[in-house]
């Protein structure tokens, strides 16, 4: 079967065909091993919902049916028919999707904003479609860990992964024997959110605005430095692209083992300035020990309205975004990807619980089509990969 991928999506396999009663378990034997009489068939059918019929015995010589048993009780036969004709029939088809918990893996570690966003998102959709949606937190390696084992599971839409900036249009330029490509072997299903990253600094720092910081760096070269969560995030990348477009290639990046150490240094003053994520920057910025300067988004958001955009503070064509998808293994039924679309868009859309917890994360719900998010991770992959390059980031180890 052709694999669903990125850049191209297939149709779902063939199912085989349930089969009959009689094609499963054989004809009914008795205690010599022969077929029983035809009697036995007539007591039989009735319960299994099989059609009795006239038997060859062996030794080539037909056995005559009994006359009382040669057709079925024409009551029988309408009760049948009504059975398979009937359109408000409550039993529920074989195939019907999910009929089983459903894994939602999550590349990164339980508690931070790409957690509860799959905790969210997986009650919501469960409460939609009758089943457990089980969060799989699989960390390590900058989300490649969990990403992998996205990719190695079995494409059935009984495993599905929650990507981000990093792991679907980032990691493929770090880690060059990746093993996997994402364009290749992850089917889309839905663009979740995005949210602008922004940029902070410190009150230390004697600047208001983001051109009052950018004259204050071109003036001292090499005496600024701005934090990260770690080399090769999208944080990092963010700070790269800041330095590129606003022509200040001296300001120092200064790597922390995540970006709770990085937020707490910067609060501290050890470093100067930040790009990162809402929702870790709202407390300290609405607390006052934050200032923020500029949102990487092209509109102003909600959740800092009198924070202006980059373009309106000065710097027209930078942008970072943090952003979510909803993924499967490669070769998932093409059915199933489709019912999970138009679910989570009606939820994303319409769930004004969902909308408000996804508020409070600093991000706003997307939706849209696979083919969508397919070309949107293609935009966000060919922009970073050229950050990473023209930065030249590369790894510990440089795997």
């Amino acid at each position: 079967m052709p694999h669903l991928d990125l850049h191209k999506q297939t149709h779902a396999p063939k199912r085989a065909s349930v089969p009959s009663l009689r094609e499963a378990t054989g004809p009914r034997r008795g205690r010599e091993g022969l077929p029983r009489a035809s009697v036995s068939c007539a007591r039989e059918a009735p319960r299994h919902g099989t059609v009795c019929q006239p038997m060859t015995a062996p030794n080539a010589r037909e056995a005559r049916p009994s006359a009382r048993v040669r057709w079925l009780p024409g009551a029988l036969l309408i009760s049948l028919a009504l059975a398979v004709a009937a359109p408000g029939a409550r039993a529920q088809p074989a195939n019907a999707y999910p009929d089983r918990p459903v894994r939602l893996i999550v590349p990164f570690a339980p508690g931070g904003s790409t957690d509860v966003l799959a905790r969210v998102l997986g009650q919501k959709l469960g409460e939609r479609l009758g089943q457990s949606f089980l969060i799989d937190n699989r960390a390590g390696a900058g989300g490649t860990i969990g990403t992998a084992i996205a990719v190695k599971s079995n494409p059935d839409g009984y495993t599905l992964v929650l990507g981000t900036t990093s792991t679907l249009a980032i990691n493929q330029s770090l880690y060059p024997r990746l093993g996997y490509d994402i364009a290749r072997d992850l089917a889309p299903i839905v663009l979740l959110a995005k949210g602008p990253f922004v940029l902070m600094a410190t009150p230390g720092l004697p600047v208001t605005s983001l051109k009052e910081l950018i004259a204050y760096a071109k003036a001292r070269p090499g005496k600024l430095s701005i934090a990260s969560s770690g080399n090769g995030t999208s944080v990092h990348l963010s700070a790269e692209l800041f330095k590129m477009v606003a022509q200040l290639p001296d300001i120092v990046h200064i790597p922390y083992k995540g970006g709770g150490p990085a937020g707490v240094a910067l609060v501290a003053g050890e470093v100067q300035l930040m790009i990162n994520d809402l929702p870790p920057a709202i407390g300290p910025i609405r607390a006052g020990k934050l200032r923020a300067l500029a949102v990487a988004d092209s509109r102003r958001s909600p959740l800092l309205p009198d924070v202006p955009t980059f373009a309106e503070a000065g710097l027209p064509g930078y942008e970072s975004l943090s952003w979510f998808g909803l993924l499967a293994p490669a070769g998932t039924p093409s059915a199933i990807i489709g019912q999970l679309n138009t679910t989570t868009g009606s939820i994303l859309a319409n769930d004004r619980d969902l909308r408000a917890r996804f508020s409070d994360l600093g991000v706003e719900p997307i939706g849209g089509t696979p083919q969508q998010l397919a070309a949107f991770a293609r935009e966000e992959t060919r922009k970073w990969s050229a950050v990473v390059r023209k930065a030249n980031v590369v790894l510990e180890g440089g795997s």
